[in-house]
This record gives structure tokens, C-alpha cells and sequence, in this order.
């Protein structure tokens, strides 16, 4: 092994013959599945120190731009996230926790860039059609009044929007947006295009000079660390503005810091946004810790800070947005046995950051795309400094080393100063190595004490909504199909409620062929359980049915939520009637009848699932005791929602463990005594 280190590449790090594309930032995505919807539910101080190891500089990711979904009432993965105009006549800036979490991150680093991108669209964009695009002035309109109602109700300004996630754009929509954003104040946001692939958008923008003119950003997706040549000979400011997704471990570390560094030097990205920010979505749920950090247990403060954070800060610590790179051959170049060096400068030539990765094949595969084979070999380096850098004396070291696992690694350890002599460098680099040599004393790991212990979702649960904010998201209930908000009904009670109308244009194909709603709360682990909830219907634009759920099938929610199976407890209140189906579609059904115990409007259900039985009630009066059928989910959340879309409210929602179900009816007898079965 010896031998192989022998051979020293060098590389000269000089701006005599000026400098490469300017940096635009490293960023997180907070989006397109709810991604982050569980970190607003978290208790101080963990969501503090949560917020600061994402955000705050010096400390750890120090993340210079935050993307988020502008929500659009339809499922992307995992869940929904509410749109500020569910219907055209009508407009809210306080939904959803995208604006509480932009504001954090503003809090921390004034200077982070603000970047918004619709997943899906409400319905009435549409009229009637799954095509945005129907008309470009009415959507134009929608999204330059969300721009509009961040800087009025949340004194955010938007410093970048996109189009439509990984989906059809179009041209005069695209021209219209700038013409309106133009006219409404808002010249500096720049238009991102088309977050999706580059190459029918490039091909477009040759052909059309207002095109051209309109977009300010070539923004891609998972693009393999290259840019096609013809985007390169565009000249616009090309981004990776959506990439990683993959799992938060060391593996997934080495992904994050080959890209970070290679989506310059093989493609001359200048940004690069990993999907997604955080993991603050139910266990269960698809696209498990795909993340930066994982967050998801908001009733025990437990976190988990990972590889990722650490890789980020490599570059994010030690360079801004306004730097720029130094040129290709002249501080960006590929190693000669393996791994990537960039360096960056500020913008009066005063600081240097040189940022070098040896990730080897295996410890850096990405979710997507396919990774062809290569070798890295231990090797030893020397950057010789030139042009405005040649009276450094030292530079200041920090030091990763991504192992197999965990315990074997080593993340952004600060290794002292290495002295420059005579202009020269030498490092003698390992095997899946990352170092960051720069002339800023700034950096810092930052540290918190441990969070506490991991502990399993309460199954034991209980909201009556009445202390939460109007047009907020109950606590850790995830919306799989529609939007579930709390509204007040009288000045002194509040109810959740379903608040989709009609099928939003959606991202997930499947998911609008679906005329229902579903949210989910709890363990897809949960067997045995309790459920109980009180049920209002709502007179003008209301659904015809409610249901409380057990069992539901943590692979059928998201994009898959279309199939959704468990066991869904039916009431259709006018009919008075009601069923018990194995399916959100209610197309499997268990059993079912009618009771004069179902009121038109108000009505309390509970179902237990215990022993291999079900058991449903309403109003206090038994309607169902059934053996559960050998096909049916064997485990999964609970939830509520409607059976088609339009209003529905839930006064409270109720868990408890099935042994405890025997609950005290008028402190004399017990509920469900004479339905359990030993």
C-alpha cells in the first residue's frame, strides 16, 4: 500500500486568470411529502437545538438556502400539505408550518435563501382538469400571492420560485409568471426551471430568447453530477435543486459529500438541495430517513444527528453565497486516484476554502442514479497557492472520516492549522476521507447534550383541539388524501376539519382517481387498539360520510394511499347507516346495516380491535362484533377522514390501549364488557 501513496498529484489553486461560476449555496427541502411536519410539533429545547444543527451558522449544517413546498392540498409521498387559497374565493397565510419553519431558519441566518416550489395544485387552479397550465394568469396569480402573503403576514421575502416538482411546465406560464412578479415588485425573485430534467428545457431555451430571459436558474433533479454541454454553453446559473435522498447513515454522508463537490466539477452546478431537510415524518411512512437528520418523535424530544450534518458543514462553515469557485485546472479538478478537490474564494480574494472528498464507490452510492464502478486509493496531494493566495501562511484543517458504520467514524474534526511553505500543501489523503483547508477561523462542531431516549408513539392519546391555533395541523397526525385544519365553531370550542372540496390536480398520478380522505396518526406497528372520535357533519359543502380507521397499512398511504386497507368504520349519518370495510374505497366490506342510534349531524364512534375481533359503536348503542377476516391489514395507524371530498369536523380524537378499552360509562358499567372476548 505503500507504493501506491508515491505519486504526488498537484495542483495549483490560483485566480491570476480569474475565477469559475459563482457559489449559490448548499440547501435542505422541506417538502414534497410533509417531510418536516413533525419537527413543529417538537417540545423546547429540542426543536431549538434541532433548528440550530439544520440552520444556525457556525455550528453544524449551517444551511445557506431552504426550499419548501407551496402546499397544494394533495398528497406528493408521504403526505399533504394545506395550500393558502384551498378555493378561489378565499385566502390564508397562516397554514401549514412551512412559514413558522422559514421564519426559524431566518431567525438564525438572516442571509439564508428562501426558494418555494409547487408539488400540487387545489382543484379550482384547474377548473375541473388536472392541468395547471389551463390558465397561466389565474395560476400566475396564485403563486405570486403566496410571494405576496410571505412578505406581508410573515416578512418573508422569496428569493426563488419554481415552476411544477418533476412535471410538465409551460412556456407561457413561465413568461407570464416573470411579467406579473415583474409588475407586483418582486424583480429580485428569480425564476428556478423547471426542476425536473435538463434536457427539453434547455432545448426550449435556445430555441425562444423571452424564454431565456425569464428563467433565471437551470434547475435539476438527481442529475447524476453532470450537465449536458449544451446547458453548460447557455450560460445560466445551473443547479442541482433536488438531489440525495438517501438514507441518513454513513453511506448516505458519503453520497452527500461526493455530490456536493462533484455537481461542480463534473457539471458545474453552483447549488445543490437535498431532499429531503429532515425526517420528521411517522415511522412507517415511505422514504424512511431520506434525510439530512432524522426527527420523527416529537412526544419524546428523541433526535438523531447523523453523517450528513457533519459532511455539510464542510463547505457550508467556510464559504457564503457570493463566493465564487476558482476555475477547472485551477483548484477544481478529480484526483488523480480517486475523489474531487473545489476551492472557493470570497468575493474580495481575501479568504480560501479548498474542500477535497475520497469517497470510494461503496460509500457513496445515492438513492438514484445508478453509480458506475471506480477506485479510490490512498494517495498523497500538494496544492501549490498562486495569484492572490500566495502569502497564506496556514490554513486551518478540518477532518471527516466516513467508516463502515457509526462507530468507526469520524465527523468534522478540527485538526489544527497546517503551514504553508513556500506557497506549498502536502496532504497524504485515506479512503473515504473528507478535508476542508481554509484560511477562516470560524468553524465550529456544534454540540448539544444527548436528547432523550427513543421511545415508542403513546398509544394512549387524546385531542380535543380546543387549545390549538385556528387554520393549524393537529399534532402528529399526517394527512394521506386532504387537508385536515382546525377551525372554531363557537367562541369556545374548535374542531378539525376536512377542508378539501373537490380532487386537487395531484403529483401523485394515482392519487387523484380517488374521491376520499385519510389522516394518520400513531404506530404502523399498533395490533390491538382503541379509537375513538366525536363526528359533525357540516351542512353547506360537506361530505356524506366520516370514518375512524385501525390497521391501516403504513405500504398503502402516500402515493399509495388510493388502496389504503384496514379497518374502516363507516357512518353515513343521513341513511343512518353504517359499514365496516377492510378498504378506504369501502369496495371489501365486512359487515354493515342501519341503526336509528346514528344522528343526521353528531355522533360519537368507537371501534376496538381486540383478540381477533372488531368492535364498532355509536352514540353508546353496539352495531358490529365481528371476527376480523384472515386477509385484513394485520397492523397499522388509525385515523380519521371522509368518504369523498368536502367538510367534515372531529370534535375530539381518542387512543387507548385495547386491554384498557373497558372504559366507565356514567361511573357505573363498563364499555364493551359484554363484546370482549377472552
Amino acid at each position: 500500500m505503500a507504493d501506491n501513496t508515491k505519486a504526488i498529484n498537484l495542483f495549483l489553486l490560483d485566480d491570476a486568470a480569474g475565477v469559475g461560476r459563482t457559489f449559490d449555496g448548499i440547501g435542505g427541502l422541506s417538502g414534497g411529502s410533509a417531510t418536516s411536519k413533525l419537527l413543529a410539533d417538537y417540545k423546547e429545547p429540542q426543536r431549538t437545538e434541532i433548528l440550530d444543527y439544520l440552520f444556525k451558522p457556525n455550528f453544524a449544517a449551517s444551511l445557506q438556502i431552504l426550499k419548501v413546498e407551496i402546499g397544494g392540498d394533495a398528497i406528493a409521498s408521504d403526505a399533504t400539505e394545506a395550500s393558502h387559497m384551498h378555493n378561489s374565493w378565499e385566502e390564508n397565510y397562516q397554514r401549514g408550518y412551512e412559514w413558522w419553519l422559514m421564519k426559524e431558519a431566518k431567525k438564525r441566518n438572516p442571509n439564508i435563501k428562501l426558494y418555494g416550489l409547487p408539488w400540487d395544485f387545489p382543484g379550482w387552479i384547474g377548473n375541473g382538469t388536472q392541468n395547471p397550465y389551463q390558465d397561466v394568469v389565474r395560476l400566475a396569480t396564485y403563486i405570486t400571492k403566496w410571494i405576496q402573503g410571505a412578505k406581508v403576514y410573515h416578512n418573508l421575502d422569496i428569493d426563488y420560485i419554481g415552476i411544477w416538482n418533476e412535471r410538465s411546465y409551460d412556456i407561457a406560464y413561465i413568461k407570464t409568471l416573470r411579467l406579473m412578479l415583474d409588475q407586483l415588485g418582486f424583480e429580485n425573485t428569480r425564476i428556478v426551471a423547471s426542476d425536473d430534467g435538463f434536457q427539453y428545457i434547455v432545448e426550449d431555451m435556445y430555441k425562444d430568447a423571452e424564454l431565456t430571459a425569464a428563467i433565471d436558474i437551470i434547475g435539476v433533479h438527481y442529475p447524476g453530477t453532470y450537465s449536458p454541454q449544451n446547458a453548460i454553453q447557455l450560460g445560466k446559473t445551473l443547479w442541482s435543486s433536488e438531489d440525495y435522498s438517501t438514507i441518513d447513515n454513513t453511506i448516505g454522508g458519503g453520497c452527500w459529500a461526493r455530490i456536493l463537490n462533484q455537481n461542480y466539477v463534473n457539471g458545474y452546478m453552483t447549488s445543490t438541495i437535498a431532499w429531503n431537510l429532515i425526517d420528521s415524518y411517522l415511522e412507517g411512512l415511505s422514504w424512511d430517513r431520506d434525510s439530512l437528520m432524522t426527527a420523527r418523535e416529537p412526544w419524546s424530544g428523541f433526535y438523531i444527528v447523523e453523517s450528513p450534518i457533519w459532511v455539510t458543514a464542510h463547505t457550508t462553515q467556510f464559504s457564503s453565497p457570493g463566493w465564487s469557485y476558482l476555475r477547472h485546472g485551477h483548484g477544481v479538478d478529480h484526483l488523480e486516484k480517486g475523489g474531487s478537490i473545489v476551492s472557493l474564494t470570497s468575493p474580495d480574494k481575501t479568504d480560501l476554502t479548498v474542500v477535497i472528498e475520497t469517497m470510494s464507490h461503496d460509500q457513496s452510492v445515492c438513492i438514484r442514479p445508478n453509480l458506475p464502478g471506480y477506485e479510490v486509493e490512498p494517495q498523497n496531494i500538494s496544492l501549490i497557492l498562486m495569484g492572490d493566495y500566495v502569502d497564506i501562511k496556514e490554513l486551518q484543517v478540518w477532518y471527516t472520516k466516513l467508516g463502515g458504520n457509526t462507530s468507526s467514524s469520524v465527523y468534522f474534526s478540527y485538526r489544527g492549522t497546517v503551514p504553508v511553505q513556500n506557497g506549498l500543501v502536502t496532504l497524504s489523503l485515506g479512503v473515504n476521507e473528507i478535508y476542508t483547508l481554509t484560511t477562516l477561523t470560524t468553524g465550529k462542531r456544534g454540540q448539544y447534550p444527548d436528547p432523550p431516549a427513543s421511545k415508542p408513539f403513546p398509544i394512549d392519546y387524546y385531542n380535543f383541539f380546543y387549545e390549538l391555533n385556528d387554520s393549524s395541523e393537529a399534532p402528529y397526525f399526517s394527512a394521506q388524501q386532504g387537508v385536515f385544519e382546525i377551525v372554531s365553531v363557537s367562541d369556545y370550542e374548535k374542531h378539525m376539519r376536512q377542508m378539501v372540496l373537490e380532487p386537487p390536480i395531484v403529483w401523485c398520478g394515482v392519487s387523484g382517481k380517488i374521491n376520499a380522505t385519510m389522516s394518520v396518526l400513531g404506530s404502523d406497528k399498533w395490533t390491538d387498539i382503541y379509537v375513538k372520535a366525536e363526528t359533525f357533519m357540516v351542512a353547506i359543502n360537506g361530505s356524506k360520510a366520516v370514518y375512524i380507521a385501525a390497521r391501516i397499512d403504513s405500504s398503502k398511504t402516500g402515493c399509495d394511499t388510493i388502496s389504503a386497507t384496514g379497518l374502516f368504520f363507516f357512518v353515513i349519518p343521513l341513511d343512518q347507516r353504517y359499514f365496516l370495510a377492510k378498504d378506504l374505497a369501502g369496495s371489501s366490506v365486512i359487515t354493515g346495516g342501519q341503526s336509528p342510534a346514528i344522528d343526521g349531524v353528531h355522533n360519537v364512534l368507537e371501534l376496538l380491535v381486540l383478540n381477533g375481533f372488531v368492535f364498532g359503536m355509536v352514540n353508546n348503542v353496539d352495531l358490529f362484533n365481528v371476527s376480523i377476516p384472515h386477509d385484513a391489514s394485520p397492523s397499522g395507524f388509525v385515523g380519521v377522514g371522509t368518504d369523498s371530498f368536502g367538510y367534515a369536523d372531529f370534535g375530539y380524537f381518542i387512543t387507548r390501549n385495547a386491554s384498557n378499552a373497558l372504559i366507565r360509562k356514567e361511573d357505573k358499567t363498563l364499555r364493551f364488557q359484554s363484546m370482549v372476548h377472552d
